[in-house]
C-alpha cells in the first residue's frame, strides 16, 4: 500500500504565458480606433526594482456605464455593451513592460450598495509567485470619487498612493511592485 504525500509547490513561471497571451484574450479590451479608449502602460518590477520580463498582467472591469459582462451583475438598469467582456491579458517583455488598450470603466456599487470609485481590477502572475496576486487600478482624475471609495478609504496614503494610475505622455502609467519599497498594495481575494 501507498502513501499519499505532499509533494513541494512550484511558482509561477517561466512558462505561464504558454497558450495564455497568445489566444483569444489580449492587451487590445477595445479597438485602438474607439474614440473612447485609454492606453494603460506599465512596467512589472521585482523587489530590487529590476523587471520582470517573463511575467503576465490581468485586467477585468466593468464597461463605462459600470456594468461587469459577468453573471453576477444582473442589474438590467444598467446597459451591457455588445462585443465588450472587460478583460484582457498581456506578458510583460523587455524590460517589463506590459500595455492595455480599454476603456475608462464606470461607477460599480459595493456589495453593499456605496458606490465604488472608477476602477479596474488587476491580476499579476510572476516568477516566485505561488498564485494570482491582486490589485487595483484607480484614476487620478476622479478625485471626489477616490476621496469616498470604500476600499481607498481602508488604506493608508502611501498604499493609496501605489494604485494611482498616473498622466504620462498621452497614456496612463501604472507600474506594479512585487514587494521592497514601494511595492503595489495586493489584496487577499
Amino acid at each position: 500500500m501507498t502513501e499519499d504525500v505532499l509533494t513541494p509547490s512550484q511558482t509561477v513561471g517561466p512558462y505561464l504565458t504558454i497558450a495564455l497571451v497568445d489566444g483569444p484574450i489580449g492587451p487590445r479590451v477595445v479597438a485602438e480606433d474607439d474614440p473612447r479608449a485609454i492606453r494603460i502602460r506599465g512596467r512589472l518590477l521585482d523587489g530590487n526594482g529590476d523587471p520582470v520580463p517573463d511575467g503576465m498582467v490581468e485586467i477585468w472591469q466593468a464597461n463605462t456605464a459600470g456594468r461587469y459582462a459577468h453573471p453576477d451583475d444582473p442589474r438590467e438598469d444598467v446597459p451591457l455593451e455588445d462585443d465588450f467582456l472587460g478583460f484582457g491579458r498581456c506578458a510583460t517583455v523587455d524590460d517589463g513592460w506590459f500595455e492595455f488598450v480599454t476603456v475608462k470603466p464606470g461607477t460599480v456599487p459595493m456589495p453593499d450598495g456605496r458606490p465604488q470609485a472608477p476602477h479596474i481590477a488587476v491580476g499579476v502572475f510572476a516568477r516566485g509567485t505561488l498564485k494570482r496576486l491582486a490589485t487595483r487600478l484607480y484614476f487620478p482624475d476622479e478625485e471626489d470619487a477616490n476621496a469616498v471609495d470604500p476600499v481607498l478609504s481602508a488604506l493608508t496614503a502611501a498604499e493609496r498612493a501605489t494604485l494611482l494610475a498616473h498622466p504620462d505622455d498621452g497614456h496612463l502609467r501604472f507600474d506594479i511592485r512585487l514587494q521592497g519599497e514601494g511595492e503595489t498594495t495586493f489584496f487577499l481575494v
